[in-house]
């Protein structure tokens, strides 16, 4: 095992904010999971990321006091999608040990970590364990810890607005290591980065397309960014829409827009169009006439008017839409023919055959690696986990929380739709079942409801009453 300093300095800065209170616990622990390069912890060819490791501190503040304590274990009722989430976890971490015994060298697969056997020329291996059995469902199961606490933290207003907060805070993170990459790239200073850039990784930090250099940010290559960048900017670009402080919100949705579109990632670049289409009918949604809209509005009316002038002055300005049409070629049109896309078109009719070959039940959570977040959870754990995720994603984008209109429920929104774009990003090229801590940050603060524990606290007073008044009557009476 081998200790980090960035490892050092998250434990610094756990016991710090301990000593702060749970606020300060959460705004660092999503500030943490900005950090997707880095290793707080090295255990052989498996890496601890400082966010990870910071889940014993959020834990800690998190369930110290038994309110929380009870609001979490209300998270895993059948009714909320906790219960789901923790279907899927205990159904991956069974397979990872099962189905790669089961199945042994029943079908060929690419190994997500080092295998026993020896790969072929095209880098698959006869189906057996492998080292990333081992990680991934910690990942997962980390995965499930982060969503509950959360959702725990969220279930009450003070709580849901330091999540608020602390997203937002990710969102001008995120920015601002992809502005130091580029500062670091130009002064040829990257080795001012190294720090964060320890984990055992292939990193992907010198590529170019063409003549631009791909920006990679705190994360290990350029999809990844922008695929990290997409959730930043569904989540500002929804709370800009619904007016929530719309002077800081509205500049980060901007500048997550422009580093996704010249981070030279077609994951990206796809994804931003997606994005962007589900915040156009967002905002046709919320329409209207009142103060609150106005955003809303305005977007509705000079969206499509922006996007004409920009397709004007590309038309009109000599060599600017030839030099668009060779980008967006590079990236998407032509993806397919290039050595990446072949290599990754084989890794996805790979493990849709390590999915029929299995039967439907998945060759093991962690055993295979694919380019796309379907196919890897139904070559990895099969119906059975596809179908506890289905439930768990239904759980919470599909029950109704709070009154509409009002601040919970636009922070909400603002997740689901982060929780959408992350997901965009997935679809198109992640590599594994796990969907990295921020996903369940989204889709814990999209789930938790402090309406409802509100609403109970006025019930019970209410209820209680008419107990008081008749107590108050008999000692009267007494007297």
């Amino acid at each position: 095992m081998s200790f980090e300093p960035i490892g050092a300095i998250t434990i610094v800065v756990g016991l710090f904010c301990l000593l702060f209170g749970t606020r300060s616990t959460v705004v660092a622990f999503v500030m943490f999971c900005t950090l997707g390069s880095a290793a707080a912890l090295l255990l052989g060819g498996a890496n601890v990321q400082p966010a990870h490791l910071f889940l014993v501190f959020l834990a800690i503040s998190t369930l110290f006091w038994r309110k929380t304590s009870i609001a979490m274990l209300e998270a895993l009722k059948i009714t909320e999608p906790g219960f789901w989430l923790l279907c899927l976890v205990l159904y991956g971490v069974l397979s990872s040990y099962v189905m790669p015994r089961l199945f042994a060298d029943a079908t060929y697969i690419i190994p997500l970590g080092t295998s026993a056997h020896l790969s072929t020329t095209d880098g698959a291996v006869p189906l057996g364990p492998v080292s990333s059995n081992l990680t991934q469902p910690i990942y997962l199961i980390g995965d499930l810890v982060c969503f509950l606490m959360i959702a725990t933290v969220g279930s009450t207003r003070r709580g849901l607005e330091t999540l608020a907060t602390a997203l937002i805070a990710y969102a001008a993170t995120n920015i601002a290591f992809g502005i130091l990459d580029l500062v670091t790239s130009a002064t040829g200073t990257q080795e001012a980065l190294q720090f964060i850039r320890n984990a055992q990784y292939t990193f992907h930090d010198e590529e170019t397309v063409g003549t631009m250099r791909r920006i990679i940010g705190s994360w290990p290559e350029a999809s990844a960014f922008a695929s990290m960048t997409l959730g930043a900017l569904g989540f500002t670009g929804m709370l800009w829409l619904c007016g929530r402080k719309p002077l800081v919100t509205g500049p980060l949705a901007l500048l997550s827009l422009l580093f996704v579109v010249i981070s030279t990632s077609s994951t990206g670049l796809v994804g931003s169009v997606v994005v962007l289409g589900l915040l156009y009918v967002t905002a046709v949604q919320r329409c209207s006439l009142r103060p609150q809209d106005r955003f809303s509005a305005a977007t509705v009316v000079l969206g499509p008017l922006l996007l004409c002038l920009i397709v004007l002055l590309a038309l009109v300005t000599d060599g600017v839409a030839e030099r668009i049409y060779e980008y967006v070629d590079t990236l998407i049109l032509s993806k397919a023919q290039t050595e990446s896309g072949v290599q990754r078109s084989y890794w996805n009719a790979l493990a849709l055959r390590n999915f029929f070959d299995s039967w439907g039940l998945g060759v093991g959570l962690g055993t295979n690696r694919t380019s796309s977040f379907p196919l890897a959870m139904l070559s990895n754990v099969g119906v059975p986990g596809a179908m506890f995720y289905l439930l768990f994603i239904a759980t919470v984008f599909g029950v109704r929380r709070g009154e509409p209109r009002s601040y919970p429920s636009d922070v909400r929104a603002a997740c689901r739709i982060a929780c959408l774009s992350l997901l965009t990003g997935s679809v198109i090229a992640g590599p594994t079942v796990d969907q990295s801590l921020m996903f369940y940050v989204f889709a814990g603060v999209a789930s938790a409801w402090p309406e409802r524990a509100r609403r109970s606290n006025a019930q019970a007073a209410a209820g209680l009453l008419p107990d008081t008044l008749a107590l108050a009557s008999m000692r009267s009476a007494l007297r």
